[in-house]
């Protein structure tokens, strides 16, 4: 049985218990939309509506829209469910005896050389392989931070949580990852190193973004961009990519609170931060001008009413040969077909996202934008078009199927 968005807002509004009118008004969108999805006239809405509804119905965007929460392929040793299990040990909690790791664990060095290689099929798409391997990675590093207690083995640690909660924040568990941001801070802490502390707020700001906690999301990243601004004429490369992170995270939720204005000015700090340090890749990400000229797309995008022509616009002057991930060059792909739908280029977001599909089919089957955008062109078709219904169906997303 196919359930619809509009089934699951109107059972959330009857579980809550309110009036298409009063929903209308607490997601400031009309009633019209919420009457035609609820009836099925109109299948999906725009994704700034839809992040109005979730947030007025008291429910995550994942949730709403039936967002996929599993890994494409079923490991023997591994998976999501592991993964939540490693990251939510009760073992680790005040007071609980946990079991006794018997097995050896591996030596510092070659721990940092599997979070490397874990960093980097995280950042390649490749989550089914990631989410096998990652719960005994996590497993192995409690392991060697207990016998190995150096502030080296603590941070590539607090690294190695920052992998867990991107991972289950991108496969539809932002609950599992705020556990798996509190213990990369306390790794972070451990390992002494104040710009590991700044990371994690960043991961932690995305995060409360995706919860949709967006006040709470932009107040932490700046107020820690405050904490660390560098004296720019002394600031290291490091210092510099991760205090322009930290704004990059701000601006996202800024502009989604329709604050753009705000949002660009974070991003034109972030910019002037860029352009001293050049291209950086620490802690796990990377920083560098082209990164934030494609957070301006996204933050163009963002909001009650996103502005198509703006994102084109700052479209035009980001280079994508020099985006340095995989993951990171899909995503800005995304935001670009958004855009071209709105400003009436169908054929153009279409051709746009089979290319992203392409280059990371498992990746976009856990994107909320690129369904929500297939939806909604699949909605405006005037004409059957199975290029169109096939990505709908792969995406999960065609009514029909």
């Amino acid at each position: 049985m196919n359930i619809s968005i509009g089934d699951r807002i109107r059972a959330l509004r009857e579980f809550r218990d309110i009036t298409q009118e009063q929903l209308a008004q607490r997601a400031s969108v009309s009633v019209d939309t919420i009457r035609k999805l609820e009836q099925g006239v109109r299948e999906s809405a725009r994704i700034n509506t839809l992040r109005g509804l979730a947030r007025a119905l008291d429910v995550q965007l994942e949730r709403l829209v039936g967002q996929p929460t599993v890994t494409q392929q079923l490991t023997d040793d591994g998976g999501l469910i592991a993964l939540r299990d490693a990251i939510q040990d009760p073992g680790s909690l005040p007071g609980v005896l946990g079991d006794d790791n018997l097995e050896e664990p591996p030596s510092p060095a070659e721990w940092t050389t599997q979070v490397q290689a874990a960093t980097n099929n995280y950042w390649a798409g490749d989550y089914s392989n990631l989410a096998a391997i990652l719960p005994g990675l996590l497993r192995d590093g409690q392991a060697t931070a207990r016998q190995y207690d150096t502030e080296q083995v603590w941070a590539q640690l607090a690294l190695a949580y920052q992998l867990a909660a991107s991972l289950s924040t991108q496969s539809g568990h932002p609950d599992w990852a705020y556990t798996a941001v509190e213990k990369q801070l306390t790794a972070a802490a451990r390992a002494s190193d104040p710009l590991l502390e700044g990371m994690g707020v960043s991961t932690l700001s995305w995060v409360l973004l995706r919860q949709g906690r967006w006040e709470q999301a932009q107040s932490v990243a700046e107020r820690k961009a405050d904490q660390l601004e560098p004296a720019r004429r002394r600031a290291t490369a490091n210092q510099l990519a991760v205090y322009g992170n930290l704004l990059i995270a701000a601006a996202t939720p800024a502009a989604r609170s329709n604050d753009h204005d705000q949002a660009m000015e974070l991003l034109a700090l972030a910019e002037s931060a860029a352009v001293q340090s050049g291209p950086v890749r620490a802690y796990g990400s990377a920083f560098s001008v082209t990164d934030v000229r494609t957070q301006r797309v996204n933050v163009a995008l963002a909001g009650t009413s996103g502005r198509p022509d703006t994102a084109l616009s700052a479209s035009a002057k980001v280079d994508l040969s020099e985006i340095s991930r995989p993951v990171h060059s899909a995503s800005y792909r995304v935001d670009v077909a958004q855009a071209r739908y709105q400003i009436g280029d169908s054929p153009g977001a279409l051709e746009l996202l089979l290319e992203v599909e392409a280059d990371q089919p498992e990746w976009i089957r856990f994107q909320t934008l690129a369904a929500a955008t297939v939806q909604e062109m699949l909605e405006a078709e005037r004409r059957r078009n199975s290029t169109l219904r096939g990505l709908a169906s792969r995406l999960g997303v065609d009514p029909a199927l």
